[in-house]
């Protein structure tokens, strides 16, 4: 098992270090990868994502694998037990960092296109791609955007974690940066200032009464405050001019960019008409990052929930597959965000999620993957692809 190729491109994957946009060294492997074993030809989009292409002897479908390439970094390598860029191999596990977050599963995809289309000498219909995805850590889908609109899917199977359970949707999140804007003034004369760390006060409580939305399926859309920061900062002796806190609201199916702050802002709308002192915005957060590739990918913190029904058919596909090689998966969602919030959210593509290993290994201390996982979720890849692939 050991010697196994899925194994092995595991192995080689994890021992390239690669932070958001430090994914060169998982992009270059990929490309050997993909150039010895029999893909019609690799990609390298603007943001570093390396897909790997298998074109069939016919029109067909288009069927996507995404995993991405980039990890959560490691804060103190002699924390771990096993080294955590050295993928070493113990009671049948992969250890280090991505592994199970998602290297293990971005080598059983690229491995099961290959062999299977060496099972079937490429007589299949459609096209085959296998992702490896840049900045997934910090953006969900927005480096996405540029896979999809390359190769065009009519399918996507997210390789996150699962169990090798199939997933159908999860709750989306949002990043959400409420600002209050207040007047310095000497601490010793403070009713010459306007506080703003007592004003946003005043909105964090009345926040915090607002009605969350609720999918019953998905639960509720979370709306919590996670950091708050003033400014001067040190204070010295100045009354605050200026706040901010940022909260976590985690989407439900539909919501939109205004649907999701309206009541934010109605809350602000009233509360100002009340206070003429009061000045406050919400916004949504923006980051930007650089690539490997040299350019910078920046966007909205807003990654849009998603959710289909299990008895849909591409869904029914999938799950008959896997039951034909004896496995038995269950059909569920996620609880974390993933790709799919491009690909099911945004563009609105057939997506569903299928990878190895545990949901709460990921961004772990000691992080591993079990081989058994990895040998049965390139299978299951095989499967997908002859479900969706072959007439």
């Amino acid at each position: 098992m050991v010697n196994d190729p899925v194994v092995k491109l595991t192995q080689d994957l994890v021992r390239e270090r690669s932070y958001s946009g430090e994914e060169k060294g998982v992009s270059d492997v990929l490309v050997k990868f993909f150039k010895e074993n029999g893909f019609t030809d690799v990609h390298i989009d603007k943001y570093g994502n390396t897909i790997g292409h298998i074109k069939g002897n016919r029109p067909g479908k288009a069927i996507l694998f995404d995993g991405h390439m980039d990890t959560v970094p490691v804060t103190d390598e002699s924390a771990w037990k096993y080294p955590p860029f050295a993928a070493e191999v113990h009671d049948g596990k992969v250890h280090g960092r991505g592994t199970s977050d998602m290297k293990g599963a971005l080598a059983a995809m690229a491995v099961a296109a290959a062999e299977f289309n060496k099972e079937v000498n490429g007589d299949f219909a459609g096209d085959l791609y296998v992702a490896g995805v840049v900045h997934e850590e910090c953006f969900e889908g927005v480096a996405a955007r540029e896979i999809s609109a390359y190769a065009k899917p009519d399918i996507v199977v997210i390789g996150e974690a699962s169990q090798l359970n199939i997933k159908i949707g999860q709750r989306g999140r949002a990043e959400i940066k409420l600002e209050v804007f207040g007047k310095p003034a000497h601490s010793a004369n403070p009713e010459k200032g306007i506080n703003a760390v007592y004003k946003i006060g005043e909105i964090i409580r009345e926040i915090r009464n607002l009605e969350p939305t609720h999918n019953e399926v998905l639960g509720d859309g979370i709306l919590e405050l996670v950091d708050i920061k003033s400014a001067p900062y040190p204070g010295a002796s100045v009354v605050p001019e200026y706040c901010v806190a940022t909260y976590d609201r985690r989407l439900l199916v539909g919501e939109t960019l205004e649907s999701v702050l309206e009541p934010i802002q109605e809350l602000l709308d009233d509360m100002m008409a009340k206070d003429p002192e009061l000045k406050a915005k919400i916004s949504y957060s923006v980051g930007e990052e650089g690539c490997f590739t040299g350019e910078c990918i920046t966007g909205e913190r807003f990654f849009p929930g998603w959710l289909y029904e299990r008895d849909e058919e591409f869904v029914q596909t999938a799950y008959n597959a896997l039951k034909g090689i004896g496995q038995n998966p269950e059909i569920t969602q996620y609880n974390f965000c993933t790709n799919g919030s491009h690909y099911a959210g945004e563009a609105k593509i057939k997506t569903f999620g299928l990878g190895p290993s545990k949901e709460n290994l990921a961004h772990t201390l000691d992080e591993y993957i079990e081989i058994d996982q990895l040998l049965k979720v390139k299978d299951a890849y095989v499967a997908i692809n002859k479900a969706f692939l072959l007439d």
